[in-house]
């Protein structure tokens, strides 16, 4: 009876836990408690703290092939899920205040920099090109885009990439306030800006087809992200097909983050996460996304001296992708500086912009280094 009772004992989790498993378990349920109670990035952050539990409980061979969450995984490896959440996000999205201050394009693609600035300094750490090149996609705020660009160029590296990207999307109003006023003065955050102009109907329906042609002809890497998040747009937009775009804002991208954050969460294995490496990826993430906010401040200032004080240089901060998070914090900053200063449409801009240089700079990665 002794010797079966043994046996049995060596079967369990319990026997073949390793002080590795407990740390990631531990990590896991932290990540769970910040979703919960802090609320940073709960629809994400839950389900890859769930994921990151299960993954790490011995024996029971989860991401073994044939395991579930195997299966769940093959969404990320085969690049499916990303497009698919990128389709719920541009029916979620309405472009309307980028197509009403065109300009604010350029204040999206400026805060593109921290991506490039971070992967210099990867590289300058001892990381190779593609992974160099995934750290730093961290700068854009844009989880799906790290997710994708790492799972095609360092898959090894998705859980700590993703973890790191959905924390400091999350830390958006913690982040970005001391960084605009470091690089702003008073009077210019106090500076407000005319009403927008009303963009039609045609004009929105237009811009996903022209956006997604000229985007897929000059960067066909890019074309996965950039054309579900245009074709989702266009279920918003167009009018005609209202259960597609209901489906794609709800049903469609709830279910996929489910599966998407479960497959993260899988990836974040002790041998995988517990490493210098995993330590220098989080800080230089941190890096990247404070280059990124600071880069288009600063590229808001230069907009402020050319149009003589029209644009408030805070709206640069919404570059980043992370939306509409960084326009919600411009719209605040801005609000303790003036009263009446109300810079939410106008700071949409170039967050909506944000979303689309990401998936550009993914695509320019991957075109050069894939």
């Amino acid at each position: 009876m002794l010797d079966v009772i043994t046996e049995f004992l060596k079967l369990t989790g319990f026997s073949n836990l390793t002080v590795g498993n407990v740390v990631m378990v531990g990590v896991g349920c932290l990540l769970i408690y910040l979703a919960i109670t802090k609320e940073y990035e709960p629809l994400l952050l839950l389900p890859i703290g769930f994921g990151a539990i299960l993954t790490n409980i011995p024996l029971a061979g989860l991401m073994e092939e044939g395991g579930l969450l195997y299966f769940f995984y093959l969404g990320v490896k085969y690049g499916i899920f990303p497009p698919l959440i990128f389709l719920g996000v541009g029916a979620l999205t309405d472009f309307g205040p980028l197509l009403a201050n065109p300009k604010t394009f350029l204040l999206g693609a400026a805060a593109q920099f921290g991506i490039f600035a971070t992967l210099l300094g990867a590289l300058w750490l001892g990381f190779s090109l593609p992974e160099a090149s995934s750290i730093g996609i961290i700068g854009g705020a844009d989880g799906p885009t790290a997710i994708y660009l790492t799972s095609k160029l360092a898959p090894h590296l998705l859980g700590p990439v993703a973890v790191a990207a959905y924390s400091y999307m999350a830390l958006v109003p913690i982040i970005q306030p001391p960084i605009m006023k470091v690089l702003t003065t008073e009077r210019e955050r106090k500076i407000e800006m005319v009403q927008l102009k009303p963009v039609s109907q045609k004009t929105k329906i237009a811009f996903p087809i022209v956006i997604t042609i000229v985007t897929a002809l000059l960067l066909p890497s890019a074309t996965p992200l950039i054309g579900m998040l245009m074709v989702g747009n266009l279920f918003r937009e167009s009018g005609v097909v209202n259960r597609l775009w209901k489906a794609s804002e709800n049903e469609l991208i709830n279910l996929v983050t489910i599966f998407l954050g479960l497959s993260v969460g899988a990836t974040m294995t002790a041998s995988r996460f517990l490493t210098v490496e995993t330590m220098e990826i989080i800080v230089l993430g941190l890096i990247a996304f404070s280059f990124g906010t600071a880069a288009g401040v600063l590229f808001g200032k230069l907009m402020c001296f050319v149009t003589k004080g029209q644009v408030n240089p805070l709206i640069g901060a919404a570059g980043v992708s992370a939306v509409p998070m960084a326009a919600r914090v411009v719209q605040r900053v801005g609000l303790k500086e003036n009263p009446k200063n109300y810079l939410l449409m106008h700071a949409m801009g170039p967050n909506v912009a944000g979303v689309i240089g990401s998936a550009i700079a993914a695509g320019v990665l991957l075109s050069l280094v894939g």
